[in-house]
């Protein structure tokens, strides 16, 4: 069995080509592969597989083996993995549906890659969560995974796993699944990112829906994008907790929606693994 480890924002997966469909993994496998003790270790496990409509498919689980939900930093590597697998066009269908990229520069094992996410019509601001005993004024948006923004001071200061934790768990609002929560803090360059993320049950060094939300619920707050595009277009320059992303995207006009959003990062390959 061969597994190749990615990055993308230093979120780490393992991917494998499943497009001749002879890999079957059980949650428990999925899980025992990304344990970081006794397994290889991964922040999630994707499977390259093949699509009767576009150029593939990308099957995500999180380390834990659940799945269902798409991921934009796994998105990222996956179309790099595809790359590097010799694909040359990037359409393909997740866990919540149609996904395009391009890659923008190659460079040895690192690719920066644009990916269109999925338009965004859910989201609710709420004053205060029920049954969480911490500050949590903050946006809950659906961007392909489930996610609720706090806008927070000091945020290199911020306990993310308890805080997150407390949210994820105890907020009635968000129950019965939860939802990874984001802490995000404006800047002058641009803003400030920092995920616990359910499923992994602890913060990753970065999340690609997680880092989507936080841009748009900065939109939905009054935070100055990086910059405003002649089209109307904006973007925001977004900081995890090591490397660079942005996201654009066409801000509401005369719908509810957040339409044609891409994230931008980077995702390079780091092994090759054999079990």
């Amino acid at each position: 069995m061969k597994f190749y480890k990615y990055q993308g924002a230093g979120n780490d997966f393992l991917i494998a080509d499943n497009r001749d469909g002879a890999l079957t993994l059980s949650s428990e496998q999925v899980a025992s592969l990304c344990d970081r003790r006794y397994g290889v270790g991964a922040d999630g496990l994707m499977l390259l597989e093949g699509s009767d409509r576009y150029d593939f498919r990308m099957t995500y689980f999180n380390s834990d083996g659940s799945g269902g939900m798409m991921c934009g930093n796994g998105g990222r590597c996956m179309v790099a993995f595809a790359s590097d697998r010799g694909l040359e066009h990037f359409d393909f269908e997740a866990a919540d549906g149609f996904h395009s990229a391009e890659i923008l520069s190659s460079e040895g094992k690192m690719k920066t890659v644009r990916l269109k996410m999925k338009d965004v019509s859910e989201y609710c601001h709420h004053d205060v969560l029920s049954g969480v005993d911490v500050p949590s004024e903050g946006w809950f948006l659906e961007t392909g995974t489930r996610h609720y923004v706090r806008f927070v001071k000091n945020i290199g200061e911020y306990d993310i796993v308890d805080e997150g934790r407390n949210i994820r768990f105890n907020a009635e609002e968000l129950k019965p699944v939860g939802a990874n929560v984001n802490f995000v803090e404006p800047s002058e360059a641009g803003i400030k990112v920092r995920t616990y993320e359910k499923g992994v049950e602890d913060e990753t060094y970065a999340c690609g829906t997680g880092i989507t939300a936080s841009a748009i619920a900065s939109y939905l707050s009054g935070v100055s994008p990086s910059e405003v595009m002649p089209d109307g277009r904006v973007r925001y320059d977004v900081y995890a907790k090591r490397d660079r992303l942005a996201v654009d995207f066409v801000p509401l006009t005369t719908s509810d929606e957040f339409h044609d959003v891409w994230l931008t990062g980077p995702a390079a390959c780091v092994a090759e693994i054999i079990l």
